[in-house]
């Protein structure tokens, strides 16, 4: 539960107010809030979302929207505005209504919305004035328009590959300050930014929790955690969809004690985790510690943002803390699989979390290299509560499907199953753009770096990194820059590197926008 200052973003709960007569965030209004994916991929019909929530104490009448589409070319700016009379009324706790957009040129866009809205009584009866809204109706925080990429091709990805979502939240996380969409609004902002699979990770403590009152226990969580796996199944009966996955995020407690986060990838039972949930205050010792949770579940579990700096009431009221190489359970045999270090951003939590991960690799602990970014929602940015009850925020940052993991997938049928296999493999690389991979060959690793004029064509570099192992087979303190590009690569490069000596090597790039792909280790 996000209640300090300087947690991360999402989709913004007003109405809880701890039973205080005030609040000055609340409004008797439902939140209502715009939100459309961040990209649309060839052949996939550009849309948005009107995101209403608590209309189940306010209903309320969405009467009509004027858009505005304004593009950044020539190619894209005389789009004439609309105005559509739409007549929804949202009446249950969460409400997605789909507006599509209609044909739009490649290209990027900024689109200004007006939402003309009319409070019910719980007859459907129209109670007071017409109120106007841009874009959100969320107090005091201005509104910004929506941002939109329309791609002129589909985004690069290593042939044999798939690509995705590893950390997002849906509704069933939901708590004092925060919700998120449903599944099927998450499946399908998937298809609009081409990925192949998500891992809905809902926090283990909001199963807890009934979603009609935040405090209220839930008779079991395994019966909400089961919901969530039963809308999954049937959205996973679509043809030609992205493969959805009921995973969880998970309150472990580390080796001092502390309560950190663990994704699982579809665990076949609900696994408690309760310690920093913030319903009970400052009883916040963790429910179970990393070596039990591990026993509990056969899949392949991930840390979080293991390293995301964190103040000092954070640490103090929900006892949160950092994962440790003790935390990781190397010795037992089922361990941690990779550590998702890129969280939505490269901050000062992915430099200290890659920092980690390499000298992880240099203990010969070959992990994963993880991202995701723990979006609630939050398809095209984010807004949050910054402090309870008194501010919100807003950011570009933890956008769904923004940053993605993509992994090399066995000849199989793609499913569940094989993609949990594919995670027991060693190839995989994190981007939220370019396309970066190894191909193993005689005693020679091929790096591929794959590019689109979308995401900023030619490289500003590709660096391939290796750590040297001594004839006694000891590796090296540190890992070195074995081949970096002295001019700007071209959009398609292939560098070819001799094994020689090295325990593993690994390749990162950018592009000339700031795009950004990095490789898991290849194990020589």
């Amino acid at each position: 539960m996000s209640i300090i200052p300087g947690e991360k973003l999402h989709y913004a709960e007003t109405h809880f107010k701890f039973k205080l007569p005030w609040s000055l965030l609340f409004r008797s209004w439902p939140e209502i809030i715009v939100d459309a994916p961040f990209q649309f991929v060839p052949d996939t019909k550009p849309q948005l979302w009107i995101v209403v929530r608590d209309a189940h104490r306010f209903p309320t009448l969405i009467e009509k929207m004027d858009i505005r589409i304004l593009g950044t070319d020539a190619e894209t700016k005389n789009i004439p505005e609309r105005s559509l009379d739409l007549q929804l009324r949202a009446i249950g706790q969460f409400c997605f209504f789909p507006i599509p957009l209609g044909p739009l040129p490649a290209g990027r866009y900024e689109i200004k919305c007006k939402i003309f809205a009319r409070r019910m009584d719980c007859n459907g009866k129209i109670q007071g004035k017409e109120k106007i809204f841009s874009r959100w109706n969320y107090p005091s925080l201005k509104p910004v328009p929506l941002k939109i990429q329309v791609l002129a091709e589909e985004p690069p990805k290593a042939s044999g590959f798939v690509a995705g979502e590893m950390h997002c939240h849906t509704h069933y996380s939901a708590d004092h300050v925060e919700h998120g969409a449903t599944p099927e609004v998450l499946q399908q902002a998937a298809q609009a930014v081409g990925l192949d699979f998500v891992c809905c990770t809902d926090h283990a403590y909001d199963f807890a929790y009934t979603t009609e009152d935040y405090t209220k226990e839930a008779d079991t969580p395994l019966t909400r955690f089961d919901s969530l796996r039963e809308e999954i199944r049937e959205l996973n009966k679509a043809a030609d969809m992205p493969l959805m996955i009921a995973g969880e995020e998970v309150s472990a407690g580390n080796s001092k004690g502390e309560n950190v986060h663990m994704t699982v990838l579809g665990p076949s039972g609900y696994l408690p985790g309760l310690g920093d949930c913030g319903r009970n205050w400052l009883d916040n010792k963790p429910t179970f510690k990393i070596p039990k949770l591990l026993e509990m579940t056969e899949t392949h579990c991930f840390a979080a943002h293991p390293m995301q700096p964190m103040g000092y009431l954070e640490k103090f009221i929900f006892r949160r803390g950092y994962w440790s190489h003790k935390d990781l359970n190397l010795d037992a045999t089922h361990k941690i699989r990779g550590i998702q270090f890129w969280n939505g951003i490269r901050d000062e939590g992915f430099k200290l979390g890659r920092q980690w991960w390499i000298e992880e690799l240099g203990k010969g602990n070959y992990l994963l290299p993880i991202g995701g970014n723990d979006a609630h929602g939050d398809l095209n940015d984010t807004t949050a509560v910054s402090t309870p009850l008194v501010s919100l925020k807003h950011s570009r940052e933890h956008v769904f499907g923004n940053v993605r993991t993509v992994v090399k997938l066995d000849e199989r049928p793609f499913s569940q199953e094989s993609l949990n296999e594919a995670f027991a493999g060693d190839n995989c690389y994190i981007t939220d753009g370019p396309a970066l991979w190894w191909e193993r060959g005689d005693k020679k690793i091929t790096f591929h770096a794959r590019n689109t004029q979308d995401f900023g064509g030619a490289f500003r570099y590709i660096r391939i990194y290796g750590r040297r192992r001594s004839n006694s087979g000891k590796l090296a303190a540190q890992e070195s820059v074995c081949m970096e590009s002295l001019v700007l690569p071209p959009s398609k490069t292939d560098i070819t590197v001799n094994t020689d000596d090295f325990a593993y090597l690994r390749a990162e790039c950018e592009t000339a926008t700031g795009k950004f792909a990095m490789t898991s280790a290849a194990v020589l």
